[in-house]
């Protein structure tokens, strides 16, 4: 029988779970299909209530749903509940589970990109720059790893709700205040959607970073963000976004498909030439 997947947002033209998704299916050669599926927000409540009789095993949920969808399964992994925000649906019978592998995603990412020590080497001090649903599963991520992390944000609200994931290792940080914080952080990761084709570009002065320090984009369109351009310029080291995509979907895949894959070369390049031709 063909297994089904999908990625709901709205809008969704945009993403590449897809081409990841259907990569492992023909690597592996499983009969299965995964499609996108625009969801305007009035119509999540219904969409995620039909998917017992619907015949997918599951899914993915991107902006703007992912708080939302929340709210609206009918349990959550534990990583979820503590994050407060869903990006992957497991469909169990009668009842969708919601999950949150962003912060697994990002995590394997750094992991891959600076090294297994690389908490060590930033001092166990991150700085987050945003506090929607992609930074609430970096934050637990990173403190998950036994760092001390402050959050910027516009809305200091949203910064302090982060932060009580952990109010030891978690403060809210004055968007205002961040010259000031960046000589103490050996991280600076950008979890807000500036910076993006489309959106304006951060402005932030990366000078006041420590030599050792590293900088991280989520966005991943363009790849090479100005964020990320101005920290090789400065001889940081920078990582992009593209594999917190890549590392984020791999369990959602494991429980659909019955199989865990890889994140291998092969596949970033097929996403990163995707990316190029746009």
């Amino acid at each position: 029988m063909t297994r089904k997947a999908f990625v709901i947002g709205h809008p969704i033209a945009h993403s590449r779970s897809p081409m990841i998704h259907g990569h492992w299916l023909a690597e592996h050669g499983i009969d299965g299909t995964y499609e996108r599926i625009d969801v305007p927000p009035e119509a999540l409540e219904a969409f995620i209530r039909s998917l017992p009789r619907s015949g997918f095993a599951g899914g993915n949920v991107t902006i703007p749903h992912k708080e939302t969808a929340f709210r609206l399964v009918d349990s959550l992994t534990e990583r979820a509940e503590r994050v407060g925000a869903v990006n992957t649906l497991v469909v169990e019978g009668d009842r969708v589970v919601g999950d949150n592998t962003d912060g697994l995603g990002f995590i394997a990412h750094l992991d891959h990109s600076l090294g297994a020590d690389w908490p060590e080497r930033a001092g166990h001090r991150a700085v987050v720059l945003g506090a929607g649903g992609a930074a609430r599963g970096i934050v637990a991520g990173l403190l998950g790893r036994g760092m001390r992390v402050q959050i910027a944000n516009r809305s200091p609200d949203n910064a302090r709700s982060l932060a009580a994931l952990d109010p030891e290792k978690a403060q809210a940080l004055p968007w205002d205040a961040l010259p000031e914080a960046l000589p103490e952080m050996g991280l600076l990761i950008n979890a807000t959607s500036l910076g993006m084709v489309g959106h304006p570009p951060l402005d932030l002065d990366l000078a006041a970073l420590p030599a050792r320090a590293a900088v991280a984009d989520i966005v991943y369109v363009p790849l090479e963000t100005p964020l990320l351009a101005a920290a090789r310029a400065r001889g940081l080291a920078a990582v992009d976004g593209l594999g917190m995509l890549l590392h984020q979907a791999v369990p959602g895949f494991a429980a659909w498909f019955g199989v865990r894959p890889e994140v291998t070369p092969a596949l970033r390049e097929t996403i990163v030439a995707d990316l190029v031709g746009k």
